[in-house]
């Protein structure tokens, strides 16, 4: 039986140039070496992320990711930079700020990291005076950056000075951050995939929020496959639960190795999709030698994802320092979630140039801009809520589109006013707008069929257009207000009565002389238009619905007499149980089968007969023939 990893945990995330000693300050303060490939033990420097567990004194279980300094392997120093909670800056005291070591500081500042560490390592390779002009350099470089103010330790991996001193220094700033909510939606991002024997697949990655449980069933986004959790594990520990902020190590039932890579996300629920285009603040780099317009190139990272993409910044090209709000526009989809922090970088040569929040995930339409003056979560959740329109908001889409958890989310709707119709979240504003189209539909419908009694309900549904809890609302709304009425499948605007006009009255009367004239075999609505008026079929249906005629087939009605005679003539020369075949009963009524065969299926229809392999019985004989066989 796994034990359980109490609450959250905290991530400390590396950064620095290459060859400055990250590795051997981790593996001196964990006893963990985090080079684990072939190549970074034979080129000694690291390439890709390393992991390792941080136990501290007084303050929560803290992962520590390891990053590549080289200039090389900064996507990889990305996948595991994102996300993290804190992060250790460490400069060799020998050589002092390097390229790497401003690139990865703005990369950090970019994503959003808060607070941090700085080790000066090395320190036993230099004097007191040139380690003096280094700690000159650090507080040169960190004004408006994560480590602004930060504790500047000196430290040597050789000798273990300043370990303690470190170690106190993390422990302080561990202790300074709030732990992330582990009632959290779930979401790991993948960082790695591989398979172990008797287990199967497994993926490994930074639990970013909420908590997995063995056994629960998980999303691989974005593919979306499903697949059960079958083991847990953190740092080499087998656990039945793991909460955000840790590592975790996640084998995986019903997924194979071939299905997973580096930038898929693990989640839970259904509130997470993969999606092409965000809505987004993007600031560019003041020290950025290139503007953003909407056809430049670039690379989009977030988590462990790194994805090509086009930027479309609503006031035109971003300039070096300029900030806008932004399409961000990918090539392959990706996930994310409203407050994610992303990073942009230039294709060629691959350079961080700058990056950007996310706002919305999921927006509505290609030229959506929900939120793009608005700033708290009920203003932004309105402003999606009319960009959705009639299509309204899945209440689970949220807190992945708001950056809510699910506890708070239902406060934000409520704050946001939005009305709850069906399942659905509508803003009231447009439901008013439905309920007026509606009126304006049906009053054209009435002027271009000014004989009927009003629009079937159907096509008025699907000419509004929306979620059909929307459509459904909006028609109540309008009745309510009587605005509209709604009777027999019909909808009418309310007090609507068709009638004829006089010129009608007297082409109705003279195709009902035509009609009783002719009796059994009556003339199609083609020959009355022809003899009488072109709106002959809506002049008949009129007189349908008063009871004078009866349509038995598409273009063609009989006087309503006529008929009822023919039906008399049926059921008198009809014995009970016996079938008819058609020639039998065309003798009867003394029609020719042109008018015969639509009459029998009329009669079908209405119940009169039924039909049999060897004819036509009285449907009510059939009935009775049937009890008395029970009895």
């Amino acid at each position: 039986m796994g034990r359980t990893l109490g609450g959250a945990g905290m991530i400390l995330g590396t950064a620095g140039h290459v060859d400055h000693g990250k590795t051997a300050l981790v593996r001196a303060l964990t006893g963990v070496d985090t080079d684990r490939l072939p190549d970074e033990k034979r080129r000694g420097i690291t390439i890709d992320l390393g992991f390792a567990p941080l136990r501290l004194e007084g303050a929560p279980a803290v992962s520590i990711v390891d990053v590549p300094g080289h200039e090389a392997f900064v996507r990889n120093m990305l996948a595991g930079a994102t996300g993290i909670d804190l992060a250790l800056l460490v400069i060799a005291a020998d050589e002092g700020v390097m390229p790497q070591t401003r690139e990865h500081l703005l990369i950090l500042t970019l994503l959003g990291v808060s607070s941090g560490v700085v080790a000066l390592t090395k320190a036993d390779l230099v004097d007191e005076e040139w380690l003096a002009l280094v700690r000159d350099d650090v507080a040169a470089l960190v004004p408006g950056t994560p480590f602004d103010g930060a504790p500047v330790i000196a430290t040597s991996a050789t000798t273990g000075a300043g370990l303690d001193a470190l170690r106190a220094a993390i422990a302080a700033a561990v202790r300074a951050r709030p732990e992330r909510n582990a009632t959290d939606l779930f979401r790991m991002p993948v960082d790695r995939v591989f398979t172990v024997r008797g287990t199967g697949t497994v993926v490994t990655g930074t639990i970013w929020s909420g908590t997995l449980a063995r056994d629960a069933t998980v999303r691989l986004l974005p593919a979306d496959r499903t697949a059960r959790v079958r083991g847990l594990q953190s740092h080499g520990n087998a656990v039945a639960t793991a909460g955000p902020g840790t590592r975790a190590a996640v084998a995986l039932a019903g997924l194979e190795v071939a299905d997973v890579e580096r930038g898929a996300v693990l989640v839970t629920g259904p509130a997470w999709r993969a999606s092409t285009r965000w809505m987004t603040e993007v600031a560019l780099d003041p020290a950025a030698d290139m503007s953003l317009g909407p056809r430049t190139a670039v690379r989009v990272h977030l988590g462990t994802a790194d994805v090509g993409a086009r930027v479309v910044a609503a006031d035109g090209p971003l300039e070096p320092g300029g900030r806008s709000v932004a399409r961000v526009v990918l090539e392959e989809p990706a996930v994310a979630r409203a407050g994610d922090r992303f990073v942009l970088r230039a294709p060629s040569p691959m350079r961080t140039i700058g990056g950007g929040v996310v706002l919305d995930p999921l927006p509505a339409h290609r030229r959506s801009r929900p939120g793009a003056g608005s700033r708290t979560p009920d203003e932004r959740l309105r402003a999606m809520a009319r960009e959705a329109g009639r299509a309204g908001l899945a209440p689970d889409d949220v807190p992945v589109r708001l950056g809510v958890s699910p506890d708070d989310a239902g406060g934000v709707i409520d704050a946001a006013g939005l009305l709850r119709v069906g399942a659905r979240l509508v803003d009231d504003s447009v439901l008013d707008a439905a309920v007026a189209e509606a009126a304006g539909l049906l009053a054209a419908y009435h002027v271009e069929h000014p004989l009927e009694p009003g629009m079937p309900v159907q096509e008025l549904r699907a000419r509004i257009g929306g979620s059909p809890d929307v459509i459904e609302a909006a028609l109540a709304r309008a009745a309510t207000e009587g605005r509209i009425q709604i009777e027999n499948a019909g909808a009418a605007t309310a007090g609507w009565e068709p009638a004829l006009s006089p010129e009608q009255i007297g082409v109705g009367e003279r195709m009902l002389a035509a009609l009783r004239a002719a009796g059994r075999e009556p003339p199609s609505v083609e020959a009355l238009a022809a003899a009488h008026s072109a709106h002959a079929f809506s002049i008949l249906k009129f007189l349908e619905r008063s009871g004078r005629v009866v349509q038995v087939e598409i273009d063609r009605f009989y006087d309503a007499e006529a008929l009822a005679g023919m039906v008399a003539t049926l059921r008198k020369g009809m014995a009970d149980g016996r079938a008819y075949p058609p020639q039998e009963i065309r003798d009867m009524i003394g029609v020719s089968r042109k008018y015969l065969i639509p009459f029998l299926e009329y009669c079908d229809r209405t119940g009169v007969t039924e039909r049999r392999a060897d004819g036509r019985v009285l449907a009510g004989a059939v009935r009775a023939t049937s009890r008395q066989v029970i009895a």
